[in-house]
Formats: C-alpha cells, structure tokens, sequence
C-alpha cells in the first residue's frame, strides 16, 4: 500500500541548499583547472591539471550538452525511477537495490582506492556545479549528485546486465508471491525479440599489412540508440587523453582511443547470468533455503521506495530476500529463484577507467585481467601493430555436467561458481595471420576467418553466440581488402551490399516467375531480378526488399537465426512458393495502403528526422527529413540504420544503428575520422544539433581533432566550466 510522504522533497531540498560557500570555492577553484575548448563540430576538448580536473570539466561539459540524459541515466540507476515516471517504474527501482542499496552504494565508494574516489568526487562536482552556474535548469528528482553514484552505473553499457532480469517477474514474485511461466527459453530472463532491430555493434581491427601506411587500423562501431552516447576528448597533465564515445553521465571514454590504444566493445552473448532455484521454508517468521545439508537463512533487507502519483510522492516498503548466490528475483514453479550476475562495481569502475590510460597491447592484456566487463567482448588495436580480440572478460567457471543456460537447482552445491576463468582460458585472439579481426555480434569461431579459434577447444557457454549476416559480410569484405586508408576504411564499413537479400530475393523472384498472376507482381519482379543487392536512397528494390523481409519473418523464420551455409530447401516446395507469392502480394499492398503506392525509392521510406532535443522523441511525416540510403543491420549491413514506422507516421524513421562511429589509425601520430547521429548538442537552438546529419546521411566522416594545435585550429569557443559567454 502506497502512503504519502512530505518530507522527502523538503528533505532533498534542504540537502541541496545546503552548499557551503567553502564548496562552491572549491567547485571554481577547480574549474579555474580546466579548459573547456569547443571545435567546430562542437565536440568538448576538456583540458584538467588533474585527472581528476578533467572528470570534472568532463561532467560539467555533458552536462552542458544534454543534461536530461545525464539525469535520466542516475535516476534510472539509482532506483528513483519511479519518482519521475510513477508506479509501473516501481519495480525497476527494486531490481536495482536487491543488487545494491544506497547504503552498499556509499560502502563500496569507501572501500575504492583514494584515486578512484577522488575521480568520484570529481564526477559530482561537476555535475553539481553546473546545477549551481545554470539555476534556471531544475533537476527532476535528484537535487545533489554524490561520490557514490558512480558505483550504480560502472558498466559502459547502462543497463547491459541488470535489463536481462524482467521487472514483471520482480512484480509477480515481491507484489504477489506468484510464479510467471517460462520463457521460450525455458529460463526466467529477458532476451532480445528477434523481430525488432538487432543491438550491438560492429568492431574491425586491421594490421598493418593491409594498409597504405603500415599502421595498424580500427573501427569503432556501436549500435546503439541515437544520442545515447555523445563525442568527447579529455586530457591532463597525469598522462590521460582519451577520444571517443561516453554514455551520458559517465567519467570515462566508454568506446575510443588514445595516441597508443583503441578499443570498440561488441555486445556478447556469454553466458555470464545464472538463475538457482531455491526451496524455501519458513520456520518461525523467517526464511531458509537448502543448501546441501544445511538450512541457510535468507538475508532479508527492507527498503522504502517513494513513487510519484497524481496525489504526489508516495512510498511503498518492500522486504527484499538474498542468498549467497544473489537476489531473490521471481519465482519458477513452486520454486523461489536467485539471479546472480556480476556486481563487482569499484573493480569495474577500476577497469573502465584503466582501459582508457595504456599504452600497448601488453598493458592492455593484463588490465582485462581484472574481469568485470560482463556483457562485452573487445576488438583492440595499437601503435605497435597489434591488433586482437576477447570474447567476453567475466564468465564464471561452472560444473559441466550442469546445463546452465536454464535455472539450475541451488540447493545443489555443485551448481555453484567455482570462480571466473582467467583471460588465457576464455577465448582470444592475437596478430591473427588473416591480419584482420572482425566481431558483429557474431561468433567468435569466424572473428579472423580460417585463423579462428575453434568451437570444440571451449565450454559452449563460453560461446553461445550465432553467425549474423553482419559477420557474414564482414569477413567477406575483409577478405578482399589491401591497401586500406582511413577513407577507404569507411568505404568498407558502409560496403552497400545487403547479404540477407542476396539469398532471400533470388528465391522470390523464382516464385514470382512461377505463379506470379498480376501485373503489380510482374513489374515489382522485375525491379527485384535487376537489383545488384546494394542498398541507396535511391534503391526502388530496397524498400520492396526490406518490407517483404520483414513479413517473410512473421511467417516463415527470423532471418537472424540463418547461418551461411543453411539451405533453404522449402524455397523449392510448390507451397512454400505460392505463400511467398501471397506475402510478397500482401506487401505491395500494404505500401500502396500506406504511401500511395509500392514504387518508392527507399529514401522516401527510410528518413532520418530530430524535431526535438527530447528523450522521447516524436517524429512527423508532413516534417523535413533526410533520405537515408543505409538498412537495418539484421539483413547484414554493416552500416546499420534501424529504422521503424513510429506513432502517428508510415514512413521509417531511424532512432538506432549507426551513432557515433570512428576510423583510427595507429602510427606516430594517430589519426581519426569520426560522425555522430544528428550533432552533439541536444538544444534545437544550438548549430550543432543537426550540423552532423546530412553528414551522417552521405558518410561524410569529420577529422578527428586530437592534438591540441588541431584543436585550437578548429577552436569555436574556449572558456572554464561556469564562464561560458
């Protein structure tokens, strides 16, 4: 039951107005630290004496650039959802504290060395004084960060572990002591509906062999949201000096590169979550789980969480219950379940922030020795010529004879972690005689062509992960490449071809020329038997390519679960061929009914739009748009564009794929190309909210400013963080 609470607000308010003048002189003694130098693009180059200065104008510097997602991101992981967004947030706030309380949260900070707190410390005062120098911004929930938040959100990737653990269940299990069915999976976990865009990323690293210079070469590629992550570069005089993409709130280059090292992580499909069904009694107002021959006690930890309702902040308690092998997350059957994942937060925030500070791949490998970056795998490359690959970095040892990718009976001992593997057990590439790594999301046994490594040398749940057709197309387009430069690299990275289409269309068009009767069908065959399998704005075969795959899904397969040598045997049946036929007849006329027509080149139907600097944003089809000629990653593109019909349109609008995307090069001197999804800055006011999107839409890659006399060459504005003019 929800009850009312009126001191909170007051009390957080209190909090905030508490700021003692010898803070705010602290807070500008610092910021006379720093230099902020904004380039043409609008890209920050913070300049800090300290690490520690440069976390701080790092902080002050997003903030300036989209506050909204910085705050969104602490609310999220802190557990204060619910105070922003009501009731049904409730539960993700729980799942967050069965992993972590606040009191955990400030206990962990505690316990981290004095340079990672410092770092910490740094992070909030930049926050907080940029809330103190911009009064008119009003914080939605939280009105003070603090040290410890870091602790919540260590992981590059917000949210990549926890999501997998479904709030519904949470709800079931704490709201009503019931039990959910099931996944497909025969697991209680969340996993990726196979009919929406792929997430991931895309990570190429090259030897110097293959390029026109001899230096070693890598592509930064993630696939996330739009304006997920923006472009930063910070530097100081402790030897930091880091380019690339930060998730909104964090004080460390997530995916990027220094003068030595570059790293793009892949999102992995490690087994690396486990569910252990628990049998529970209940013996004088407590409750104990079997554990071998002994009854264990759940620990049990109360938490009040407030929400926001229409008659203001209320709070609901809850009694969350623990064992050692974690949370108590839902129930299977009669069975109460423990979800455990890592949570290792100061060691992670440890690895995140050393990752960005090494100078070759020897210091590299022995930061990944940490092992607490879970949810990643890591293409790598360095000025040395190296270039290499890990595929995951935290997986548990566990007995073999157990199938963990379903729940495991906890009582059983044996069923237990036995530890994490080493780096040297996991699976890993080094200088691969191909000369080139490539992950997509794939399978690491095709990461470097025949020089792979190979399935039977490892436990599957060390590799679980399947072919796409994005590992498909990078291996062929890296097996043909030599001579590469930065510019041919992106040629490469955005090659045209859509792999999905060359084996599915050919089938089509044959079961059009069989029982084809109209003439709609007879001329869209036509267009589809004259198409190169490329990909443009101006493709008429793209767009009837596109929608047609998205039915053929719906009725026959997930087109991601194909791997390159499947035969599509039921392609020939005299049935499967007349369905084909309908689904492609049902197509057409589901563009006529939408546009007006089926004959649309694929610009027209794929659009890139931002009306707003807005989280949820709205699009408009009567609004301006640019034609977009990319696809979606999960028909191959490497390039990926994912694009959907949104509220209110027909037209595809793009919100994921492709966002902030680097060429590096390794030498002497390392030079970059970079573009970023729309511009840097989230105010519809500011020249860089668009100033980056027919850029985007043309591959039209900026030079990466990196030095600082490239920097001051490209200097738009410099200023310390609350001097801004």
């Amino acid at each position: 039951m929800l009850r009312s609470t009126f001191f909170l607000a007051a009390f957080l308010s209190f909090v905030f107005a508490c700021k003692t003048p010898t803070e705010i002189d602290n807070w500008e003694a610092q910021a006379e630290r720093v230099e902020i130098i904004r380039d043409d693009f609008g890209v920050p180059h913070i300049y800090g004496k300290s690490d520690a200065d440069a976390v701080f104008g790092l902080l002050y510097a997003q903030c300036e650039d989209d506050f909204r997602r910085v705050e969104r991101n602490y609310i999220w992981a802190t557990g204060r959802l619910a105070e922003l967004e009501g009731e049904e947030a409730l539960y993700s706030d729980l799942r967050a504290n069965l992993y972590m309380t606040e009191a955990e949260a400030k206990a962990a900070y505690e316990k981290a060395p004095d340079w990672l707190k410092e770092l910490c410390q740094a992070f909030a005062d930049g926050v907080n004084y940029y809330l103190h120098t911009h009064p008119e911004v009003e914080p939605q929930v939280i009105e003070r960060y603090e040290p410890w938040f870091p602790m919540y959100f260590f992981e590059g990737s917000i949210g990549g572990d926890i999501e997998q653990i479904p709030t519904s269940r949470i709800r079931a299990f704490y709201e009503e002591n019931k039990a959910l069915a099931y996944s497909d999976f025969g697991d209680g976990l969340n996993h990726p509906d196979p009919y929406e865009e792929p997430k991931g990323s895309n990570g190429i690293a090259i030897r110097g062999d293959m390029t026109a210079s001899g230096n070693a070469m890598l592509l930064i590629n993630p696939h996330t949201s739009f304006y997920f992550r923006p472009e930063v570069h910070v530097v100081s005089e402790e030897g930091l000096n880091a380019y690339g993409a930060v998730t909104w709130g964090q004080f460390f280059v997530y995916q990027g590169f220094n003068e030595k090292t570059g790293w793009i992580h892949t999102s992995t499909r490690v087994d690396f979550i486990d569910e252990f069904k628990q049998e529970v009694v209940e013996e004088n107002g407590k409750y104990f789980y079997q554990y071998g021959d002994e009854k264990r006690e759940l620990e049990e930890v109360p938490v009040t969480l407030a929400c926001k309702t229409s008659e203001g902040l209320k709070t609901k308690d809850f009694t969350m219950y623990r064992t050692h092998q974690g949370p108590i997350t839902h129930k299977l059957g009669d069975n109460w379940v423990a979800t455990r994942i890592n949570w290792d937060p100061v060691n992670a925030l440890i690895q995140s922030y050393t990752r960005t500070k090494l100078d070759n791949y020897e210091e590299f490998r022995e930061m990944m020795d940490i092992r607490t970056n879970s949810s990643n795998n890591t293409v790598f490359a360095d000025a040395e010529g190296n270039i290499a690959y890990f595929h995951g970095n935290f997986i548990p040892k566990r007995d073999p004879q157990y199938d963990y990718s379903k729940p495991v009976d906890g009582s059983d001992p044996a069923t237990d972690w036995q530890g994490l593997h080493t780096v040297d057990e996991s699976i890993t590439i080094l200088n691969p005689p191909t000369n080139w790594i490539q992950n997509c999301n794939s399978t690491p046994f095709t990461a470097a062509g025949p020089f792979s490594p190979k399935a039977e040398d490892y436990p599957f749940y060390m590799a679980p992960d399947q072919e796409n057709f994005r590992g498909i197309h990078a291996v062929d387009v890296l097996s043909k490449a030599e001579n590469l430069d930065l510019d041919s690299f992106i040629e490469l990275a955005y090659d045209p071809v859509i792999p999905a289409f060359q084996r599915l269309i050919p089938a089509l068009v044959n079961a059009l020329e069989k029982y084809g009767n109209n003439t709609d069908l007879m001329a869209a065959k036509e267009i589809l038997k004259a198409w190169d399998f490329k990909t443009s704005k101006e493709s008429e075969a793209m767009t009837l390519a596109h929608f047609y795959g998205i039915n053929y899904q719906r009725q026959f397969r997930d087109l991601n679960n194909l791997v390159e040598n499947e035969v599509l045997e039921s392609h020939s049946q005299a049935d499967v061929q007349k369905q084909m036929v309908q689904v492609f007849e049902e197509t057409l006329e589901q563009l006529k009914e939408d546009f007006g027509t089926w004959n649309l080149a694929w610009g027209q139907v794929n659009r890139f739009q931002r009306l707003s600097g807005d989280i949820d944003l709205k699009y408009d089809d009567d609004k301006p748009f640019i034609p977009i000629g990319l696809a979606s990653g999960r028909w191959g593109a490497l390039a990926s564009y994912g694009a959907s019909q949104k509220e209110g349109t027909n037209a595809l609008y793009g919100s994921s794929g492709n966002s902030f995307v680097a060429v590096v090069e390794f030498g002497e001197k390392v030079k970059a190309k970079s573009i970023l999804a729309g511009g840097q800055s989230s105010d519809p006011d500011s020249p860089h909210f668009l100033d980056q999107a027919q850029r985007y839409a043309d591959a039209n890659f900026k030079d990466v400013a990196f030095y600082r006399e490239e920097v001051e060459k490209r200097m738009e504005e410099i200023y310390q963080p609350g001097r801004r003019k």
